[in-house]
């Protein structure tokens, strides 16, 4: 790899990795290079003294906040790209599936395009898991419409497994883990049954759980261990990367 692109995947444009290098602030085994197009490897790489340039797989776990769209780039709204360093955001990150702009949780941002893929992809069936409050007592009868599968005007859902943690006259609490994440999909199933939405988070995707540790809008790097646990649920092989 050139050596002017290896700088860029610190998070400069390729005009200011060239800066950079020009101004003596990159080196290569601890010694300053000049030529940008001197072919390197990344991690031999360092810009203002900091660690080696890391050029593998980014894996970033968000917890998005309500009112933040699940997008690269919006024109009005704040993006969960957004909450990220610069450095990161300029890395080609994108979201694996959305959640609505209201819906709360899990976001998982890579720049791992076959595991997205494989994530969002019906025929891996990675099981995403909600925390659903809901309006009116939610029942058995609730329970079996979700195994069952819910017709709804364009498609019919495929079987999810609702989980009642909390049922009162005015509002339920429940788990919904379902395999398919059609545009609304969750809302509309919750409508369908008599129960409109009052709030929904994302706990989890495939094995991946939302970090309890994270305030809405914060974030961290994946593990090397949830990294390979996700890769090993849709049959990707393990990946080894730095935690």
């Amino acid at each position: 790899m050139r050596l002017d692109r290896a700088v860029a995947l610190a998070g400069l444009t390729r005009s200011e990795a060239k800066k950079a290098i020009a101004a003596g602030r990159v080196r290569v085994d601890g010694a300053v290079a000049a030529d940008p197009a001197m072919k390197v490897e990344p991690g031999r790489v360092s810009v203002d003294g900091a660690g080696p340039v890391d050029a593998g797989p980014q894996y970033i776990m968000v917890n998005k906040p309500a009112g933040v769209v699940t997008a690269t780039e919006d024109r009005r709204l704040s993006t969960v790209l957004d909450l990220l360093p610069e450095a990161l955001r300029r890395r080609g990150l994108g979201p694996v599936g959305r959640l609505d702009r209201d819906v709360t949780g899990l976001v998982l941002l890579t720049d791992d395009g076959q595991l997205a893929h494989r994530l969002i992809s019906p025929r891996w069936k990675a099981g995403k898991l909600y925390r659903a409050e809901c309006a009116g007592r939610l029942t058995g009868d609730d329970v079996r419409a979700f195994a069952a599968g819910i017709e709804l005007s364009d498609f019919t859902a495929r079987p999810a497994k609702l989980t009642v943690l909390r049922s009162g006259d005015e509002r339920s609490v429940a788990d919904v883990e379902l395999t398919e994440g059609k545009f609304h999909q969750v809302k509309r199933m919750f409508a369908a049954v008599g129960h409109p939405l009052i709030a929904l988070s994302r706990l989890r995707i495939g094995p991946l759980t939302l970090d309890a540790d994270l305030a809405p809008g914060e974030w961290r790097r994946l593990t090397e261990e949830e990294i390979n646990a996700l890769r090993a649920s849709v049959a990707l092989v393990e990946l080894g990367v730095r935690s």
